[in-house]
This record gives C-alpha cells, sequence and structure tokens, in this order.
C-alpha cells in the first residue's frame, strides 16, 4: 500500500472516529436539553403559560452546535493540562473550562445577532441578558459531568475496555476468570 493510500485510509478513519464522537455527543446533550425543555413546558403550563414545540427544535440545534465547540476545544487541546490530575478534577476541571467556552460562544452569537437586527453596538453589551447567560452556563455544566466524566473514563482505561464493561455485565468476570487460567 503506498503512502498516498495509507494517508486516504486513514483520513476516512479520522473522519469517521469524529463523525461517530460528534453524533454521541451531540445526541447525548440533545437528550439532556430535551427533556430539561419538557420540564420547562410542563412547569410553564402549570401557571397556563404555553410554551411552543419550536423549543424541541432549539433544543436539538443547540446541542449540535455544542457538540461541535466541544469537538473544537478539544481539537484546540482544551483542558488537556488537567488530564494529568486525579480522574474526579479533571472532569470537573474540563467541565468548567468546556462550560466557559460555551458561554463564550453563546455571547459571541448574542451579540453578532444583535448587530444584524440593527441594534447600535454600543448598546449590544448592555442588552444582554446576563442572568439568563449565566444559568446557561450553569445548566451546560451539570450536563457537561456526566459527559467529561465517561470521555475522561474511556481515556483512562481505554475505548475498548469501557465498552466492553458498559456492553456485558460479565465483562469484569471474563477478565478475571481468563487470568485465573
Amino acid at each position: 500500500m503506498s503512502d498516498n493510500e495509507k494517508a486516504k485510509v486513514s483520513l476516512t478513519q479520522r473522519v469517521k472516529h469524529e463523525l461517530i464522537e460528534f453524533w454521541v455527543i451531540a445526541s447525548y446533550l440533545a437528550f439532556f436539553f430535551c427533556a430539561l425543555v419538557a420540564y420547562t413546558m410542563l412547569l410553564l403550563k402549570k401557571y397556563d403559560v404555553t410554551n411552543d414545540a419550536l423549543s424541541f427544535g432549539f433544543a436539538i440545534v443547540n446541542a449540535l452546535v455544542i457538540g461541535k465547540v466541544i469537538l473544537i476545544g478539544e481539537m484546540m487541546h482544551l483542558g488537556r493540562g488537567y488530564e494529568k490530575r486525579p480522574l474526579w478534577q479533571s472532569v470537573l476541571l474540563k467541565s468548567v473550562v468546556f462550560s466557559v467556552l460555551v458561554l463564550v460562544f453563546h455571547i459571541v452569537e448574542e451579540v453578532v445577532k444583535r448587530i444584524i437586527h440593527g441594534q447600535p453596538r454600543g448598546t449590544v453589551w448592555h442588552h444582554l441578558q446576563w442572568e439568563d447567560m449565566v444559568a446557561r452556563a450553569l445548566i451546560v455544566f451539570c450536563a457537561f459531568i456526566p459527559l467529561f466524566a465517561f470521555r475522561e473514563l474511556r481515556r483512562v482505561i481505554g475505548e475498548e475496555k469501557l465498552y466492553a464493561i458498559v456492553r456485558s455485565r460479565t465483562a469484569q468476570e471474563d477478565s478475571t476468570a481468563s487470568a485465573g487460567d
């Protein structure tokens, strides 16, 4: 096989791996955000406030965008410096760092959106809803803890071993049985 063919295979494998990573992250976040939307809709219904079903669509789009932001952050090696710390610290610190990254992306998105809608540039910062931004960042942080716990555990023990443990109840029994033979 020539070097060019190896590079194509390698590129194809990397693209496939990145798409799977993106799909897993976006699916997890979509599930989390849609559950939050459902809870909000039920809560608002209690006070006779109707909320449209488009919120689910926005939750899914938000999950896709944040999934891409996570992959971009990982490509920039964001949070890699924390990987030598104990697992729980690495998980929490990466959750904080990526939550701040997502917050920055939301702020930039709001500023661009307001400028496009014709608001004067000097007033854009004053009209940002900072309470909503902080609440959003807190929710994202809470969603990131299990996500990064799973990803960090996979990094530490290896992808194949983690998936074997997740897929099978007897993965631990199989490994101890084979070690005893």
